[in-house]
């Protein structure tokens, strides 16, 4: 690390004009959360392995801030030179370093790997102190990152429309009624998962995420696709040419770009509008000719781009293919039903699995009995279970079923302390053993062709304390309470957010994450623009898109707890219609027991126990096709009615 440290700074020191201080993002050239290998640089130069968080590296020290998820982790797994800092606690990166460096200093990053509005807001910063943001010409990261990975050359492939529901003229011709709308003649559109659902293409350039790394442009009457053209076969290559999109190479975007802006951007497969057509967009060439502006999302497009733009030409708004996107048609609605049924399935045989080895292996009294499990495990050191183990036989039931794909995210396989670790993430060489006497949290998820998931089940396979059960039956609570919640037309995720925390914050407990994300239809597992959080973010939650309702709280050095399920957004049928809003409400469409051995059955309402018996009942029904006569009889034990 140390080493790293000195080659970064003697770049920073030779270059022109010398560097005071370089950022390292964790973001790509798209603005990715979940990057490839050969894009992590933030990790390659500070260690820190968690998907979110920003490297500081000046002449004489290095910072890494990230966010509560992270806290625990990244106080693990950074060395000496670095300092953590706590995003929410300490000053954020652009006023640490007008506090810190010196009236005129300069500060160094990769504009392709920040976006439009962070480099904004630091210039704002840097420009009270006379200090100046400097785009560095090449990644310096890269310069010294002499074993980086090479990029992969993964195809590009075609998502059938028996999935996707729409197709992509479709979606190209609902996109530039909105370019017209707007007064935009084009837009950049740099996130991946807008790339891929936009287009119906999907790919493995990241793992865990169906995408392919492309940027597109799309026109009035021109749709373009930048990707290495290695990815793209013949087959493919015609469903571009019948979708109206021409194929570009990757690099070839940062030249188009400028055409773009001085509107000479022409395609060889040119949307060609009839008179009929003008009209029925809403103009007439006379208005077309106003069309000049240049859509693209400060939040996601990168800085690089932007700035080979005329300013006064560019609407700076968000991408409209993120609400598009988040708003589910009916085919990837009842595709995302049929996933997470066999997912639950999945989680199901892995219960069942896990249970029967920790009876048989460590003498655990097991998901249902409460009992002290023997300190010493009864059998060899070959035949023990760790966090990694047993992910790998929950992936392995989730791999039998029908259009799996892989993983949605790296499993959370966590017992014990390491459970308190909100994004843990098991290695084989330093992951714990199993411990009947601890709690154990797994937060898994896949990719199907129909759909992706994302599920979190706590439990415990010996005799669980009072305080574990008093904090498990709290995020049980709030977890109910937020997925029975009924609201109106036009809330944001941030007004529902304390449903989910009321009951914690009843004992003084909390926890730094948020609570609900959007899912993908077979994309990315986080997915925007809504969420259910104490971050306010005003979009509204609206019919047909997905959310999460995952509530949890964590001790450090002890447990943690999380439970989550996927839902469904849908209009709700009230008694009354105040205001004539309308009213929406929550469909869960996940599938697993809750651990009727974590739950303190006198801390639940009556309503609350209703409940949970009409989840398991529908769990019973709903897994029952998909499970063994072994399974079902697990199943049905674990989703027996309970009473107060």
């Amino acid at each position: 690390m140390a080493e790293i440290l000195a080659a970064l700074r003697s770049l920073m020191s030779s270059h022109d004009p010398p560097l005071h201080a370089l950022v390292v993002p964790s973001e790509d050239y798209h603005q990715s959360e979940y990057v490839s290998a050969r894009d992590k640089r933030r990790q390659f130069v500070s260690g820190f392995t968690g998907s979110a968080g920003l490297a500081l590296i000046t002449m004489n020290g290095a910072l890494l801030w990230t966010d509560g998820r992270y806290f625990l982790q990244a106080t693990q797994e950074l060395t000496g030179e670095w300092k953590l800092m706590r995003i929410g606690e300490d000053p954020a990166v652009e006023v640490w370093l007008a506090d810190n460096l010196p009236n005129d200093a300069t500060i160094g990053v990769d504009p392709w790997c920040v976006s439009i509005d962070t480099a904004q807001r630091w210039e704002r910063t840097f420009a009270k102190k006379q200090q100046k943001l400097v785009q560095t010409s090449t990644n310096l990261v890269d310069k010294v990152w002499k074993d980086r990975p090479a990029a992969e050359t993964n195809p590009v492939i075609v998502h059938p429309i028996e999935f996707a529901g729409r197709s992509a003229v479709e979606k190209l011709k609902d996109l530039r009624e909105k370019l017209t709308n707007e007064k935009a003649c084009g837009m950049i559109i740099t996130t991946l998962d807008e790339v891929a659902w936009l287009y119906n293409i999907r790919g493995t350039d990241v793992s865990y995420c169906p995408v392919v790394h492309a940027f597109a442009i799309v026109t009035t009457d021109s749709a373009f696709l930048y990707v290495d053209k290695r990815k793209v076969s013949s087959e493919v290559d015609s469903f571009f040419k019948e979708s109206g999109i021409e194929v570009r190479d990757y690099d070839e975007v940062s030249s188009d770009v400028v055409l773009l802006s001085s509107n000479q951007l022409n395609s060889s497969s040119a949307v060609k509008e009839t008179p009929t057509d003008v009209q029925a967009n809403g103009r007439n060439e006379v208005e077309g000719n106003n069309n000049n502006f240049i859509w693209v999302d400060p939040g996601s497009c990168c800085y690089a781009l932007y700035s080979k733009l005329n300013s006064d030409k560019v609407l700076l708004q968000p991408s409209p293919l993120a609400l598009a996107k988040a708003l589910k048609n009916p085919v990837e609605l009842d595709g995302l039903k049929k996933a997470h049924i066999r997912d639950g399935a999945a989680v199901v045989q892995y219960l069942v699995w896990l249970d029967k080895q920790m009876q048989e292996i460590y003498g655990a009294s097991g998901y249902f009995l409460e009992g002290e499990g023997p300190s010493k495990k009864k059998h060899s050191e070959t035949m023990k279970l760790t966090e990694v183990t047993v992910s790998d036989k929950l992936e392995s039931f989730r791999a039998s079923k029908e259009h799996f794909r892989g993983l949605s995210f790296p499993t959370i396989s966590s017992v014990g302390p390491n459970a308190a670790i909100m994004h843990y993430s098991p290695q084989a060489e330093t992951c714990a053993e199993l411990d009947p006497n601890s709690i154990y949290l797994v937060d898994s998820g896949a990719q199907y062709l129909d759909g992706t998931t994302d599920i979190t089940r706590t439990v415990h396979l010996g005799k669980p304390s009072a305080h574990e059960k008093q904090c498990y039956t709290a995020v049980l609570k709030g977890h109910i309470a937020l997925g029975n919640a009924r609201f109106p037309n036009g809330t944001c995720g941030h007004t529902l957010d304390i449903l989910a925390r009321k009951e914690l914050w009843k004992y003084g407990l909390d926890y730094r994450h948020g609570t609900g994300h959007g899912i993908g239809s077979y994309l990315n597992v986080h997915e925007g623009p809504h969420l259910i959080s104490f971050r306010p973010r005003n979009v509204p939650i609206q019919a047909s898109m997905t959310v999460t309702d995952e509530p949890g709280y964590y001790e450090d050095g002890s447990f943690g707890i999380r439970l989550e399920n996927v839902l469904i957004i849908k209009e709700a049928d009230t008694k009354f219609n105040f205001g004539d809003k309308g009213y929406l409400s929550f469909e869960h469409i996940t599938w697993a027991p809750y651990q009727r051995k974590l739950i303190d059955l006198n801390l639940l309402t009556p309503e609350e126990i209703d409940w949970l018996n009409t989840y398991h009942s529908r769990c019973r029904e709903t897994l029952a096709p998909h499970l063994d006569e072994t399974e079902l009889a697990w199943l049905k034990k674990a989703t027996e009615p309970v009473v107060a």
